[in-house]
């Protein structure tokens, strides 16, 4: 008896949530949207373009690039060798 009524409110909590979904889901789907629309603006400026300072054509650099260091763990150099039959 414990078996059936086990299954009869898994079966009852998956067609409530079935339906409490169908119910609730565009509303919830148009919350998500209008965040990440929200959130899009803040950060992108709302399409807003920025400024430049510099004149059209230059080329501007931010930073150094970083110079690629040999690690001091190496194996040693590569030697060809030939097969000997």
């Amino acid at each position: 008896m414990g078996l059936l009524k086990t299954i009869f409110f898994i079966l009852l909590f998956y067609y409530a949530f079935k339906f409490l979904a169908r119910l609730f889901a565009p509303f919830l789907m148009k919350k998500a949207a209008e965040t990440i629309k929200k959130k899009a603006e803040q950060q992108y400026g709302g399409g807003q373009q920025q400024k430049s300072t510099v004149p059209e054509g230059e080329t501007v650099i931010d930073k150094k690039p970083t110079k690629q260091q040999q690690g001091k763990d190496s194996v040693g150099e590569y030697v060809d060798f030939e097969e000997v039959d």
